[in-house]
C-alpha cells in the first residue's frame, strides 16, 4: 500500500508489495524491491537500490549526498541488501570518487536510532549498530559484529568479523575478528567470548584462539609474534581469519591491549 500523501517520482522503481507511509519522499533514481516497508516521513534519494524485506522507520534519510567537502556531484551509488532494519533518524550516504563511488550495506543488519553511516562504507551482514553509532567514511565492518551505543568510528577503520565494541568507544584503530575493544580510544580488552559461543564455536576452537591471543598480543611486536605460532594454530580456520585481517593492511594501526610492552 502506498499512502496518498507520499511523494514518489514517476521514474522511481517500486516493486510489488512495497508499503510506503504518509509524507515519505522517494526520488527518481531509487529502486525498492519486494516486501520492503517504508514508514512515514522517510526521505529516499540518490542512486539508491534497496533490497527485499527491509524496514525503514520515520525520519530516516537515506541516499542523500556525502558529507565530504571533496564531493562535487560525481556519480555515486548506495546498495542495500535484504532484511535490514533502519530505525528512526538513521542517515546513510552513498559513495565518493575516492572510495569507488559506492556505499554498500549487506543483509540482516539492525541500525538503531540516530545511526549514521558515511560515504564509501562497506557494512557486511548480521551486524548490530546500537543507538547513535557514528560511522566515518570508508569504514569496513565485517559480519556478525556488534557496536555499542554512542560509538564513533574513525574514517578508514576496520572492524573484524564477530568483534564487539563497547559503548561510547572512540574507534581509531582496527579491531581484529572476534576481538573485544573499548575505551575512550579503543584498546583491545580480550576476545568476544560471548559472541563466539553464540556462534556455536566449539570450546576446542575457543581455547586455540585464546592461546593465539596470549602469544600474539604479549608484546607490541605482534606481527613478529605471529611467526612464532605453531602450525596447529596457524592452520585453525578462526585464527587464519585473524592473521589475514592483520596482514591484509599493514598500514592501519591494530587495536592492542592497554599497557602492552
Amino acid at each position: 500500500m502506498i499512502h496518498n500523501t507520499a511523494i514518489i517520482d514517476r521514474r522511481a522503481k517500486i516493486s510489488s508489495n512495497v508499503n510506503i507511509g504518509p509524507y515519505s519522499i522517494i526520488g527518481p533514481d531509487v529502486e525498492i524491491e519486494e516486501n520492503t516497508i517504508i514508514h512515514s516521513h522517510v526521505n529516499l534519494e540518490g542512486n539508491t537500490k534497496i533490497g527485499k524485506n527491509n524496514q525503514i522507520f520515520p525520519f530516516s534519510s537515506i541516499g542523500t549526498p556525502p558529507q565530504d567537502l571533496k564531493y562535487k556531484g560525481e556519480k555515486n551509488k548506495l546498495i542495500i541488501g535484504d532484511n535490514n532494519r533502519f530505525r528512526e533518524y538513521v542517515n546513510i550516504n552513498p559513495g565518493t570518487e575516492k572510495g569507488g563511488g559506492l556505499t554498500r550495506i549487506g543483509d540482516n543488519n539492525l541500525f538503531m536510532v540516530y545511526c549514521h553511516v558515511a560515504h564509501d562504507c562497506n557494512i557486511s551482514n548480521n551486524i548490530v549498530l546500537a543507538n547513535n553509532v557514528q560511522v566515518g567514511g570508508h569504514v569496513i565492518i565485517e559480519k556478525n559484529a556488534v557496536v555499542g551505543g554512542s560509538c564513533a568510528i574513525h574514517q578508514f577503520s576496520r572492524i573484524g568479523e564477530s568483534a564487539m565494541i563497547g559503548g561510547m568507544t572512540g574507534v581509531l584503530s582496527d579491531v581484529i575478528p572476534f576481538g573485544l575493544s573499548m575505551g575512550n580510544r579503543n584498546n583491545l580488552m580480550g576476545l568476544n567470548l560471548i559472541g563466539l559461543r553464540r556462534s556455536k564455536v566449539s570450546n576446542e576452537n575457543i581455547k586455540k584462539i585464546q592461546t593465539m591471543y596470549e602469544i600474539v598480543f604479549k608484546s607490541k611486536n605482534f606481527r613478529e609474534n605471529i611467526d612464532s605460532l605453531d602450525l596447529n594454530l596457524k592452520n585453525n580456520e578462526f585464527i587464519k581469519k585473524i592473521i589475514n585481517f592483520i596482514n591484509s593492511d599493514k598500514k592501519r594501526p591494530i587495536s592492542l591491549p592497554p599497557n602492552i610492552k
